[in-house]
């Protein structure tokens, strides 16, 4: 009942972006509090609560305000597009899994690699190669791709070692990456294309990628030469049935990323529908062909329908969140609490200046994120209701902040999804995972800082 519900909202929204002339807003709103009232029974108990206020504190915007009884109802919708985007990025990694490209990554390492500094910057920057595409798929294809190849080496925490490469390589791509849902809700919110941010965020996740590899990659271990024979062994016997060993394979996905990468951009040129909707629409086409050209047509209709048959038990807790969080958004606007907002934060750029403002700006996503909200949450409700142009504030440069800032709340928020999933990878606490990047993030937000000081110094 509750998977029907949820493609059926997701094709409605779709339909009525493509076809504006039909109205669904009044149908969409409803569906989305009937979805609020079924996911709240049905979500985890700190997401029940982080929910549970969003819907408290817009009943009370609204009641305070005098709003009329229809717009309680009409609140409910935003935040559809995001959602959306969340339920069909996945689909993407199917092709992946489909290519068989993990065997090309073990046969590159037992070839190429010497030490374990080596073997880092593979780690990272083969985790940042596939976030570009999968998502949180690219954590755990990563692990087991690579840790059997780690047993080659004394490293003293191999655990360790494994999740701050991967981690911190899947994080730098959300800077830029298209089908990141973290970059389509900024993009959203500072209504800028996404071509236009790509010389602002590249080279700074380029950046962050390099200081990863020198931090990471210092206290080199060589290969221990005994047991390199048996060790080779062993990761060959670890690839998956399927897999196949050739690394120039891997090529074929830096050639998708490149031709996703100018689809997307020529889809922003030619289409006013916004950046998420456009993404959105170019996953499944995308995936297909993909698969068609590896000859795996059938096995990717085979995983497309495996993916909706599942994903409402994994997406019952963003759907609540996300819309109780639209619901919020919604409230602030109908009671017209954001022009109180845009006066506060106004008198706080008069006061502190614009600079200042902006280098704050990426602490605010990543206290946020010790308080279990995900970036995507705590940006849209930060700036859903912001009039950036009265503000005076450049859109660039405030989307360069705000996507560093959500960057850093992946790396070391212990409650968001990133650290979650690699705590189970990892056999410890999301903790003791945000333990492990903490010193790497604060040294990462005080480049971001001088990298937003330089840009107002550029372009101002």
């Amino acid at each position: 009942m509750l998977r029907f519900l949820f493609l059926f909202v997701i094709f409605m929204f779709l339909l009525s972006t493509l076809l504006p002339q039909l109205d669904f807003s009044v149908l969409l709103s409803i569906l989305c509090l009937i979805i609020v009232c079924f996911t709240f029974f049905l979500a985890k108990r700190s997401v029940q609560i982080l929910g549970g206020a969003f819907l408290l504190l817009g009943l009370t915007l609204l009641w305070t305000s005098g709003a009329q009884w229809h717009q309680y109802i009409l609140s409910f919708g935003p935040m559809l597009d995001l959602i959306t985007l969340f339920t069909l990025v996945p689909i993407l990694g199917i092709p992946i899994k489909l290519g068989g490209y993990s065997g090309g990554i073990q046969t590159i390492i037992q070839k190429k690699v010497n030490n374990s500094g080596q073997l880092y910057i593979i780690t990272s920057g083969i985790s940042y190669f596939f976030s570009i595409f999968m998502n949180l798929a690219t954590l755990p294809m990563t692990y087991y791709s690579i840790r059997p190849s780690l047993n080659m080496f004394s490293v003293e925490n191999k655990e360790r070692f494994m999740s701050r490469a991967i981690t911190r390589g899947f994080a730098m791509p959300l800077l830029w990456a298209p089908v990141t849902p973290i970059v389509g809700i900024v993009i959203s919110v500072t209504d800028v294309r996404w071509i236009s941010i790509l010389p602002y965020v590249i080279p700074l996740s380029i950046l962050g990628l390099g200081m990863d590899w020198f931090i990471g990659a210092r206290r080199s271990k060589k290969m221990h030469t005994s047991v390199q024979d048996v060790s080779a062994h062993e990761t060959a016997a670890t690839i998956e049935q399927g897999q196949i060993n050739s690394p120039g394979r891997i090529l074929q996905i830096f050639l998708a990323i490149l031709i996703f990468v100018i689809a997307i951009s020529i889809a922003e040129s030619l289409f006013h529908y916004s950046f998420l909707i456009l993404v959105s629409f170019l996953v499944i086409p995308f995936a297909l062909v993909w698969s068609l050209f590896l000859k795996k047509g059938a096995e990717f209709g085979s995983q497309l329908m495996k993916h909706f048959h599942s994903f409402s038990i994994s997406m019952k807790d963003q759907f609540f969140i996300f819309l109780s969080a639209g619901f919020f958004i919604s409230t602030i606007t109908v009671s017209h609490t954001n022009e109180w907002l845009n006066d506060w934060i106004l008198t706080f750029i008069n006061v502190a200046g614009v600079e200042i403002f902006m280098i704050l700006l990426p602490l605010v996503p990543l206290a946020f994120a010790f308080l279990g909200l995900h970036p995507a949450v705590s940006l849209a409700l930060m700036t859903g209701g912001l009039d950036i142009s009265a503000l005076g504030l450049n859109p660039h440069i405030l989307t360069v902040a705000m996507l560093a800032g959500a960057v850093a709340s992946f790396l070391v928020g212990p409650y968001n999804a990133t650290l979650g999933l690699m705590s189970n990878l990892v056999k410890d606490t999301s903790y003791k995972v945000s333990n492990w990047n903490i010193a790497f993030t604060s040294f990462y937000i005080i480049v971001v800082m001088l990298y937003l000081v330089l840009l107002q110094v550029f372009t101002g």
